[in-house]
C-alpha cells in the first residue's frame, strides 16, 4: 500500500488478520491438537452475546436486534455446549488454563436479564475456571440498569464500557441511535453508584452534523463524569450498513476532529495509549496479558479465538439475515460440532512477525526491540526496513514509535502493513 496517497482511514486494526482473510479449514483441526503446544498460563476469554436492542447506522459487528426470550435462552445453551467443548479440549496432563484477562462483549451483554447474566457468569467460572481476572463488561444507556450492573459487580467485573457514542440527541439520530441525553446520564449515574474500578465512555467522531462545538459539548459531558477511560472512535462508513458513502473532504473532517478530541483530553490530565484509547494515569485496569503473544479463547458464535499458528472462528457477515442464518445453526449445533475449528486462517512465519509489529507499534508506547528479538531471532528494524522507512518519510515514525502524527493515522498504518497474502484473501471474501 502507498501510505502517501492513501485514505488515513483504511480500516480499524484491532486483529490481525481481519476476519474477511478467515476461509473454511478442510479439514477441520480438532482443538486438542490446536493447543496441544500452546502455553495456556496467560490466555484471554472472551464470550460473545450477539444481541442488542437496536441495529446502529455504523454498526458493522456480528449483531442481531430485538432477540426473542426463547433464542437468548437457546443462545445461552450453546454457548455451555461450546464451552464444555473448549475447557475439555484445554485440558492436559501437564498444564491447565489460566485466564489472566477477560471480556464479554457483542452485541451488548447487558441486553440479558439480570438471570441470564448470572447464568452467563456460572459458565465462566464454573466451566471454564474463569477466576479474579480483570473482566470487562459492554452495556448501553439503555440496558445499564441498576439489576443488571449489580449482577455485573456481584460477579467481579471490573471494568465497564458504555457505548454513548455522543452527548448531542440530533447527533445520536443521526448515527441511528435514538437514545436522550437523560437516559444516558441516568446510565452513568447507574454505574458510578454500583462502584466498578473503571469506567470506559466510548465516543464517536465524525457524525452528521457534528461540529467542533458539538464535539467539544460531548467530551466535556464525558469529562464531567471522569471516567477512568475515554475511547474515540472515528465514523466509519461500512459497506453493507445504514450509512451512506462520503468524499474524501470527510477524511478532512474527521482528521480535525480527533486532534481536537486527543488534545481535550491530554489537556484534562489523560495519557494516550493508541489512537482511540485515553485513559487516566491512575487507571485500576491492568493485566499481564501480552496480545502479541497470548493466546485468546473465544466463546459464541461471533468470537474469534488464537493460538499462535491459528486464529479461528464461526462464519462471519453483517447483513441481518445472514447473522440470523448463522445463530439460529450455531444453536442447533451438537457437542461434538464444538471440538474442531471451523473457519480461520493459518499464519505462516512472516504472519506472525507481522502480527507483532502491528499489535505493537499501534500503542503509543512502540515496538519492544528486545520482545521482538526474543521472540523471532530477528532485529524488526531489519525485517521491515523498507515499510518503517515509509513511515518515518512521512513523519509517522520516531524510532520504534509512532509519532503523534503515526498515531492520528494508524488506521492508514496498520493496513499499510498486511501481507500480500492477508489482501488477496480480504479483496476476495464476499461480503454478506
Amino acid at each position: 500500500m502507498n501510505v502517501s496517497s492513501a485514505s488515513p482511514y483504511q480500516g480499524y486494526v484491532y486483529a490481525y488478520p481481519h476476519k474477511t482473510a478467515y476461509r473454511p479449514l478442510d479439514p477441520r483441526p480438532p482443538l486438542r491438537e490446536a493447543w496441544a503446544r500452546e502455553r495456556l498460563d496467560s490466555l484471554f476469554l472472551y464470550l460473545h452475546i450477539p444481541f442488542c436492542e437496536m441495529r446502529c447506522g455504523f454498526c458493522n459487528l456480528f449483531a442481531r436486534a430485538g432477540a426473542p426470550g426463547e433464542l437468548v435462552a437457546a443462545y445461552l445453551d450453546a454457548l455451555r455446549r461450546e464451552a464444555h467443548a473448549v475447557r475439555e479440549a484445554l485440558s492436559r496432563p501437564d498444564a491447565e488454563p489460566v485466564f489472566t484477562a477477560a471480556a464479554i462483549g457483542g452485541g451488548t451483554p447487558t441486553y440479558l436479564s439480570p438471570d441470564e447474566l448470572n447464568t452467563l457468569f456460572d459458565l465462566a467460572e464454573g466451566v471454564m475456571g474463569l477466576r479474579n481476572a480483570p473482566l470487562s463488561v459492554e452495556t448501553s444507556p439503555a440496558t445499564a440498569t441498576p439489576d443488571r450492573l449489580a449482577v455485573l459487580a456481584e460477579r467481579g467485573t471490573t471494568r465497564i464500557s458504555i457505548g454513548v457514542q455522543s452527548f448531542v440527541d440530533a447527533e445520536a439520530r443521526a448515527a441511528v441511535r435514538p437514545q436522550r441525553r437523560a437516559q444516558v446520564e441516568a446510565a452513568l449515574g447507574a454505574i458510578r453508584d454500583t462502584g466498578f474500578a473503571v469506567l470506559n465512555i466510548d465516543l464517536i467522531y465524525g457524525i452528521d452534523g457534528q461540529t467542533a462545538a458539538t464535539w467539544r459539548y460531548s467530551l466535556d459531558a464525558a469529562l464531567a463524569w471522569r471516567p477512568e477511560e475515554i475511547y474515540l472512535y472515528p465514523l466509519y462508513v461500512r459497506p453493507l450498513t445504514g450509512l451512506a458513502r462520503r468524499a474524501r473532504s470527510f477524511d478532512d473532517h474527521r482528521l480535525a476532529l480527533y486532534r481536537q478530541g486527543r488534545d481535550r483530553l491530554l489537556e484534562a490530565g489523560y495519557e494516550q495509549v493508541s489512537m482511540r484509547m485515553f485513559r487516566l494515569p491512575q487507571a485500576a485496569y491492568r493485566t499481564v496479558y501480552r496480545c502479541q503473544s497470548d493466546g485468546m479463547v473465544g466463546l459464541g458464535c461471533g468470537a474469534r479465538s488464537y493460538t499462535e499458528r491459528l486464529h479461528y472462528s464461526f462464519e462471519y457477515a453483517v447483513t441481518a439475515r445472514h447473522v440470523r442464518s448463522i445463530i439460529d445453526e450455531y444453536i442447533r449445533l451438537p457437542p461434538a460440532a464444538f471440538t474442531a475449528a471451523r473457519v480461520g486462517y493459518r499464519l505462516d512465519e512472516e504472519d506472525l512477525r507481522r502480527r507483532h509489529l502491528i499489535q505493537s507499534l499501534l500503542q503509543a508506547e512502540g515496538v519492544d526491540p528486545a520482545f521482538y528479538r526474543e521472540r523471532f531471532g530477528t532485529d524488526v528494524r531489519e525485517d521491515f526496513a523498507a515499510e518503517l522507512a515509509a513511515f518515518e518519510r512521512r513523519g509517522w515514525l520516531d524510532g520504534l514509535r509512532l509519532t503523534p502524527e503515526g498515531l492520528a493515522h494508524s488506521d492508514a498504518v496498520g493496513p499499510a502493513l498486511f501481507s500480500e497474502r492477508v489482501r488477496g484473501l480480504m479483496a476476495g471474501y464476499r461480503a454478506r
